[in-house]
């Protein structure tokens, strides 16, 4: 099958454009359940009504794994923002809206976040044995109902339609806190523009009434799990920087 050139690629997968629908096409070291453990969550998320790309099949194209879901014809909120700069309280109030949306449906049936944080922190390179152990003490000392959190939100995740706004890429999905979701997109934000991402978390908390302080609890978690992910754009010494303030 001639998929054509990928219209995206991410860390883990390939995505194509193909007979107006997409094809998630993963990459070959993954675990044989990636594909399908991905689309359990996006189905989740569309089934508690969310807009959500519906998924049509999880098969395999060539022996690669594959999940097909149907076509979200826009334009990312992310794109947008970068061509009109001008702009950027209008996009981050609409993506608020929808995180907030997201973060009312209750998904017991996920992984539960603090199995994944755990999991990454463990991973985490950079940690000594002291900071680990510290780190996982205060993960397991927070308390919080498994609200659905996305885990990459972020303004190019959002696609614009004519219709509304669609939630795509839900790979890292899970049952948690939805102040520690928050925090990691504040974390993504900060990366690249610290007017953008305070823009945002002053934003939310002005529309949810929670306070900086209790979002912020969750820094040094988010960002020592973020330091097992290798991004290779991330700056491992920033991590590190926002551990060492809340964890000595």
């Amino acid at each position: 099958m001639d998929l054509g050139e990928p219209i995206a690629i991410g860390n883990t997968a390939k995505i194509y454009l193909y007979e107006n629908k997409i094809i998630k096409l993963f990459n070959d070291y993954l675990p044989e359940t990636e594909s399908s453990y991905e689309a359990t969550k996006q189905h989740v998320a569309y089934t508690s009504g969310l807009p959500v790309p519906k998924v049509i099949d999880v098969t395999k194209i060539e022996e690669k794994q594959v999940i097909i879901m149907e076509y979200m014809e826009g334009r990312t909120l992310g794109e947008l923002l970068s061509e009109k700069k001008e702009l950027a309280e209008h996009y981050l109030r609409i993506s608020i809206d929808v995180q907030r949306k997201i973060h009312q449906v209750v998904a017991d049936s996920l992984e539960p976040m603090s199995e994944k944080l755990r999991r990454q922190i463990e991973a985490a390179p950079l940690l000594n044995d002291k900071r680990r152990t510290k780190l996982l003490q205060l993960l397991g000392s927070m308390k919080f109902e498994n609200r659905l959190c996305h885990g990459d939100f972020h303004l190019f995740n959002l696609i614009m339609t004519d219709q509304q706004v669609k939630i795509i890429d839900w790979v890292d999905a899970s049952a948690g806190d939805l102040r520690a979701d928050v925090y990691r997109t504040y974390l993504l934000y900060s990366q690249y523009s610290s007017d953008l991402a305070d823009m945002y978390i002053q934003l939310y908390c002005e529309k949810s009434g929670l306070k900086q302080e209790e979002i912020f609890q969750w820094a040094p978690i988010i960002a020592a799990a973020r330091l097992s992910e290798n991004v290779s754009t991330e700056d491992s010494n920033r991590l590190l920087a926002i551990i060492n303030r809340y964890v000595s």
